[in-house]
């Protein structure tokens, strides 16, 4: 079957007006954009950059607390409170704040006591009683340090 023709057909030509309003909603889209980086430049923030280290930081896996035989503790070679003090709020203080650091970065803290076998039973527990206190829960616990 065979259409017929019209004869006053016109011909399909370049529509202007769509092309307007596409050419009116990309100029919308660049002034909203353009204006959003506008602000945020005027809040001069800067983003953080890269810090640069002067060398490796060393990071110990394992603290080290020993119990002496006349009662000192030290932690890591350094001595921490008198033989008089119960409490041992310096080694407290210290371990809290390894704790912290600990946890921020987080890592976990893994001690190991070493008590001499002459050293006072009580002496020993108050160390444990501080390791506890300051939420260190990774202990391990030995009379003598094996040489390896």
């Amino acid at each position: 079957m065979k259409l017929p023709l019209q004869s006053g057909h016109s011909e399909v030509g370049f529509q202007i007006a769509p092309m307007i309003d596409v050419v009116f909603v990309i100029l919308v889209f660049f002034m909203a954009l353009a204006a959003q980086i506008r602000i945020e430049h005027d809040l001069r923030t800067t983003l953080p950059g890269v810090a640069v280290a002067s060398g490796p930081t060393p990071l110990v896996d394992e603290q080290i607390i020993r119990i002496e035989a006349a009662g000192e503790v030290s932690l890591n070679e350094e001595s921490y409170d008198s033989v008089d003090s119960p409490q041992l709020v310096q080694l407290h203080d210290t371990l809290l704040r390894l704790k912290q650091s600990a946890d921020a970065a987080k890592v976990t803290v893994v001690v190991t006591v070493i008590s001499h076998p002459d050293s006072l039973y009580g002496r020993t527990v108050a160390v444990l009683n501080v390791l506890a206190a300051t939420g260190i829960r990774q202990v391990t616990f030995t009379t003598t340090e094996d040489e390896g």
